[in-house]
């Protein structure tokens, strides 16, 4: 049996976290450790959490400000390395998990050649998928595959992309080997960040839909006015530069420039032009600050070719994006 530590992430939202804990109580995974890490909260979660009954298989762990999602997950990462575990494995708090979930999302974890395996997500009334894996485009635009599809629509299990942070399994040895989630993203994109480097070091990331979670899509993030647009704005194109081997820079990098184009005059349009100007200008900062080097390091330790990274990229953007119409100026174009 493998050594997994569970890692709820709580910020404000300590009714949500019970019902989590409540799911994750009922696995029929034989032995596991739950570390619920409170993100600096500032409503009474932190309370709440110190009067939960004492159990030998739960640890708390109370970050003094919130870290984001990136440095919150960090924070039960390094408690589980410090204390020998095998593998970690990220559940939202906002999502409850079938009783087989962790027993099924391990399935493959004796597979060295895999470093990420993730679940089947569906909407909290199960209807509709929210995530069976991450894609990533030739337009430098990744997205949850199937997301809002009906649930009898699941594919079948098998190789994708990436992996979604809000339930996946992590090999220790792997998160070593590459970094863990790179706090600059803060919120967004992070999972799929620390996937494409996952990729580039040579693991393989495995979508198992018997491993099933329900989940409360948005429950955290819309509490913040205008944080999704910031985040997004300051994320995407720190995920292209630091990711994207040289031979695909300029195929990816002028279809992703016209979409971050359309996008930031899509968000002036609509009310969010500030937002997503905030969110540019940080990108700006960190571009030089940190993701050159962070380049520099990534791209070292790639052990795959650049072919092989385009075969598992999707020419596409996203099917419901209101922008897949100036695809077209690039058909035929590798």
């Amino acid at each position: 049996m493998h050594s997994i530590a569970v890692i709820i992430l709580n910020w404000n939202g300590i009714e949500d976290t019970i019902s989590c804990l409540d799911s994750l109580n009922k696995q029929t995974y034989e032995e596991f450790k739950i570390i619920i890490v409170d993100n600096g909260s500032v409503d009474n979660s932190v309370e709440k959490l110190k009067l939960l009954p004492q159990q030998d298989n739960i640890t708390k762990i109370f970050n003094e400000k919130n870290l984001g999602f990136a440095g919150g997950v960090n924070t039960g990462i390094k408690w589980a390395i410090e204390h020998d575990f095998s593998h970690v494995a990220l559940l939202n708090n906002d999502a409850v998990v079938e009783q087989d979930w962790l027993t099924n999302l391990a399935q493959q974890i004796d597979n060295k050649e895999i470093g990420i395996s993730t679940s089947l997500i569906l909407h909290e009334d199960g209807k509709t998928i929210d995530s069976t894996g991450d894609f990533y485009s030739m337009w430098g635009i990744p997205s949850p595959r199937l997301r809002d599809e009906k649930s009898d629509l699941v594919p079948d299990s098998g190789y994708v992309f990436g992996a979604s942070g809000g339930a996946s399994l992590y090999s220790i040895a792997m998160l070593k080997k590459i970094g863990l989630f790179d706090e600059d993203f803060f919120a967004y994109y992070e999972d799929v960040d620390i996937s494409f480097r996952a990729q580039l070091a040579g693991y393989k990331v495995y979508y198992n839909k018997s491993a099933v979670v329900y989940h409360q899509q948005g429950a955290s993030s819309s509490k913040i006015s205008g944080f999704t647009t910031i985040q997004a704005f300051k994320n995407l194109p720190l995920l292209f530069w630091k990711n994207v081997p040289l031979a695909l820079l300029f195929p990816i990098g002028i279809r992703f420039l016209l979409i971050y184009t359309l996008m930031y005059f899509n968000a002036v349009r609509r009310g969010d032009g500030l937002y997503a100007t905030k969110g540019l200008i940080k990108s700006i900062v960190l571009f030089w600050s940190s993701s050159l080097w962070k380049r520099f390091k990534v791209q070292q330790s790639k052990v795959v070719p650049a072919s092989y990274i385009r075969s598992i990229t999707s020419s596409e953007l996203p099917p419901k994006s209101s922008l897949r119409k100036v695809t077209s100026i690039f058909k035929g174009v590798k």
